[in-house]
């Protein structure tokens, strides 16, 4: 019988797949199951250079259709339990760190320094929907129950035997559970998804690390931290977003947090049975206790439960006022809503301070403490949404607005100066420019709905629930004045007579690297304007800025990218210290390397000086949501690495030597850098068509991972293609390109340039520059996740060979280019070779990852080569399961 040994990753993993290994042969029989561990065994021989090359193309030839799909699904939930034995693993054997490590260390800093640096921040995780995630919710369901199992706390005397008989009833339940979805995700699942992560881990991990802070500095940090998300809100690019899965999404927030709050105030009413025969309580206990209206003689000397009662009729009809429906547990008892958190936070202050005045202060600071921290954190809405449109749509929308009005029959052929005029006037005129009487079309009407809408959901729970919009593709000052006046269209303006403004926060989100550069302009023109300075001097002094990460990187290349987007941030920064404005950045991440993946205590660490002093926000999109939040533990973990990254960077002073040699070396490899992505990606014929044949692309389509289309238009074009399916193709195949190419002909280029001090620079900047070291360890590991060898054969996919041959043929010499770059530049031989943690968790997959990828370009050949009926829908199935597991074995794929 299969026991659990050990605790570490590789023992785990290999009690894991043996418990896999028993559910496969309980269902499938010994004779799949042996054929099945003969071409794992093969595959781990091949990949040690134990088997000659090929080894296991052999063996997986000899699957009949049917025990290829048993098999394809063997390793894809193979490596669904190597990621929870891995993330299990880390959480029980790494000492977490300390948020506020700064204070042991010896660096000078008082807990007042502390405090004064994070009363100024907002950090803010912000989930979006973008579609990296292939696993359905009830596959995640599975696995947190798997999780779960490995971190209960069972009875010593049993413990061992009662979780082995739970994991395997888990991994069956896993292994029988339907993996691939029958129609594609809607926004309403989308939505459902983000509250299943929010209840699960924000509920809790995010009020207790504010109560640790707090507890260690001994002040009070509520601000600091905060949940937003733009599922149901995002409508860039969307069709299905609208006003109406806006308010299904805040609803569905509030209505989750809100009855968390019931159930929490119903919790101490049982709790706090304090009877006035032993204690006394303070007069507005007393008072606030005759709101309860509770007749009951067994609880007349008890009036805290009583005071609860009232709190809780007063919750429970502000739960039905917000949701338009009655919570789940009811009160006979008639009581006036809360208007505000403000007023509940008042009622069970009431409550902590008669506790504290009468010896029971460490009763105050249990349970009702956290309640009380929860509601400063999450109000009444709990995630706080966001509004996000491409600059396109707003442009035609208010082009039709002023068309109808009479004041502006073609705005779009305005030029930048005209439009910034006719938008000034119309900021500082009292009407609006929509009429009832007008026909607009719909996506005006659509638009204009959302804005309404958002105002309506401001009113009914609170100004917090809805504070920021944010501009795609953000390249002129008009693309903010849009906003704005949209902004007004729908309610959501204050017409202050001395400075009339937006009550929304509008966030210019720069994505190209064109846009990155011209950035700094922009921002100094919007922030010039009459209007915005009147704002500023009325107290506004915080100007939210987005960054792309990941179209830039489509645009330019991962190197390229990454110096001009740090070089976009560095610049703003000193525009606001220049204009006394804060600057506070968000940054727009991804899960995978080509769209700014890796260590996010790394990746803060190399920002520019001053650019988190105000905090930041960050998204969290894809699979990473599942891997950082997913579990209440790792939610712990990823919240303080964001707080405690945020400290340290704003704590420890830049390094000017750092920056010189910065500024002094990476401007030529970043031209370098994009001349060689460039001339691949843009300038070579025939290379879009390259990237649909030689990449799963058009299966990725059709997995119905996410309700937002891939690309922009049909054109097919790579300019026109979304960032997601663009890296996740690649990563799919193998490649990784997004995250690597360009780079070793940068340091080849610099190399030749400088002669013989040009390596030794180099070398000396990954020594001490935090910047280009983590920029060369994100190489380095999406270098090591790639496999070339399988990158060749999905070249073979393509119809024209001698076409595919060249390109390829120029990939991998950029690819070995880049392996010496790497060898040069950190002086190892081995990819992450700095980090053996990661090369472990690598040599471990692989191996169960080659193997699909193979299967996935036989199935992919023998679907394209003209298939119908079952046939063809067989084969599907199997291509995306082998995206599935593929995915799962690469962990930061989108």
């Amino acid at each position: 019988m299969t026991e659990i040994k050990s605790t570490s990753a590789r023992d785990l993993i290999k009690d894991l797949g043996a418990l896999l290994g028993d559910v496969i042969r309980d269902q499938h029989g010994e004779a799949l199951f042996t054929a099945i561990e003969a071409i794992r065994a093969e595959s781990v021989r091949e990949y040690r250079g134990q088997a000659p090359r090929g080894a296991t193309v052999s063996l997986l030839d000899s699957l009949e259709l049917d025990q290829t799909l048993v098999f394809i699904h063997g390793f894809c939930v193979f490596s669904q339990l190597a990621n929870l034995a891995d993330d299990y693993a880390s959480r029980i054997q790494t000492v977490r760190q300390d948020p506020l490590a700064l204070l042991n260390s010896g660096s000078g800093r008082t807990a007042a320094d502390i405090h004064r640096v994070l009363s100024h921040m907002v950090i803010a995780p912000i989930l979006t929907a973008h579609p990296t995630e292939v696993r359905r919710k009830s596959v995640l369901d599975r696995e947190a129950a798997i999780a779960d199992t490995l971190a209960a706390n069972l009875d010593p005397l049993d413990g061992r035997d009662v979780r082995l008989e739970r994991l395997r009833r888990d991994i069956r339940l896993l292994w029988q559970t339907r993996v691939l979805r029958g129609e594609r995700i809607e926004v309403a699942d989308e939505i459902a998804n983000v509250a299943s992560v929010l209840g699960r881990s924000f509920l809790k991990e995010m009020p207790n690390l504010i109560r640790r802070l707090e507890r260690r500095l001994g002040q009070p940090l509520p601000g600091i931290l905060r949940v937003g998300s733009w599922v149901g809100g995002d409508r860039d690019g969307n069709p299905f977003v609208n006003a109406q899965t806006l308010r299904l999404a805040v609803m569905s927030h509030a209505s989750l947090l809100l009855g968390s709050f019931l159930d929490e105030v119903h919790q101490l009413g049982s709790e706090l049975s304090i009877s006035t025969e032993l204690t006394s309580v303070t007069a507005d206990l007393a008072h606030l206790a005759t709101t309860g209206h509770d007749s009951s003689p067994h609880r007349a000397d008890e009036p805290y439960r009583q005071a609860l009662r009232g709190i809780y009729a007063r919750l429970a009809a502000t739960y039905q006022v917000v949701t338009g429906r009655a919570p789940a547990r009811t009160t006979e008892l008639v009581a006036a809503p809360y208007s505000n958190p403000h007023e509940f936070i008042t009622d069970l202050d009431i409550v902590g301070q008669s506790l504290r005045a009468h010896a029971a202060g460490d009763v105050a600071d249990g349970r009702l403490a956290r309640l009380i921290t929860g509601v400063k954190v999450f109000g009444f809405h709990f995630a706080q949404m966001e509004l996000r449109q491409n600059s396109d749509v707003h442009e035609r929308t208010l082009g039709e607005l002023l068309a109808a009005a009479g004041l502006e029959a073609d705005y779009k052929g305005l030029d930048e100066a005209a439009r910034i005029l006719l938008l000034r006037s119309q900021w500082r005129s009292p009407r609006t420019l929509s009429t009832p009487y007008a026909a607009y079309s719909a996506e005006t009407l659509k638009e204009l709905e959302v804005f309404k809408q958002a105002a309506a959901l401001r009113q009914a729970i609170g100004p917090d629930v809805l504070r920021r919009v944010i501009v795609s593709k953000t390249d002129s000052v008009s693309d903010l004045l849009e906003v704005a006046l949209l902004l007004k269209e729908g309610g959501l303006f204050t017409p202050d007579a001395a400075a009339p403004g937006p009550q929304i926060a509008i966030a210019p989100l720069f994505e190209t690297i064109a846009d990155l550069q011209a950035s700094e302009d922009i921002m100094r023109t919007w922030l010039n304007l009459p209007e915005v300075s009147a704002g500023r001097a009325a107290g506004h002094r915080v100007q939210e800025v987005m960054i792309g990460y990941s179209d830039s990187n489509k645009d330019g290349g991962y190197l390229t990218a990454n110096w001009e987007v740090r070089g976009a941030i560095g610049r703003l920064v000193r525009l606001g210290q220049e204009l006394g404005v804060t600057m506070r950045f968000f940054h727009g991440r991804g899960g995978s390397i080509g769209r700014g993946g890796g260590s996010s205590r790394d990746a803060i660490a190399a920002l520019p000086a001053g650019a988190i002093e105000s905090g930041l926000s960050v998204t969290e999109q894809g699979e990473v949501i599942a891997s950082k939040y997913g579990h209440p533990d790792s939610a712990r973990v990823s919240l303080e690495t964001l707080v405690g990254a945020s400290l340290e960077a704003a704590l420890l002073p830049a390094d000017a030597v750092q920056e010189e040699a910065l500024a002094r070396i990476m401007p030529r490899l970043s031209e370098l850098a994009f001349k060689a992505y460039r001339g691949l990606v843009y300038d070579t014929p025939d290379f879009a068509r390259y990237f649909h044949q030689s990449t799963p692309l058009k299966e990725i389509v059709d997995l119905k991972i996410g309700s937002r289309p891939a690309a922009r238009t049909a054109s097919g074009r790579i300019e026109d293609l979304r960032a997601i399916p663009w890296v996740f193709s690649w990563s799919q195949a193998r490649v990784n390109l997004p995250g690597w190419y360009g780079f070793g002909s940068a340091i080849a280029g610099f190399e030749k340039d400088m002669g013989a001090t040009g390596m030794a620079d180099l070398s000396a900047l990954y020594r001490s520059s935090p910047y280009f070291a983590n920029l060369v360890s994100n190489i380095e590991m999406v270098m090591a996740k790639a496999n070339l060898d399988i990158a060749r054969r999905y070249s073979e996919l393509v119809d024209d060979q001698a076409m595919a041959q060249a390109i390829f043929g120029r990939i991998e010499a950029e690819w070995h280019l880049t392996l010496k770059a790497l060898e040069q530049v950190t002086g190892r031989s081995e990819l992450v070779g700095n980090n053996p943690a990661l090369a472990h968790s690598i040599s471990l997959r692989m191996p169960y990852l080659d193997p699909l990828n193979l299967l996935q370009v036989k199935l992919i050949r023998q679907l394209r080569a003209g298939q119908d009926g079952d046939q063809a829908e067989t084969l599907k199935r199997g291509i995306q399961l082998t995206i599935n597991g593929i995915s799962a074995g690469l962990r930061n794929t989108g």
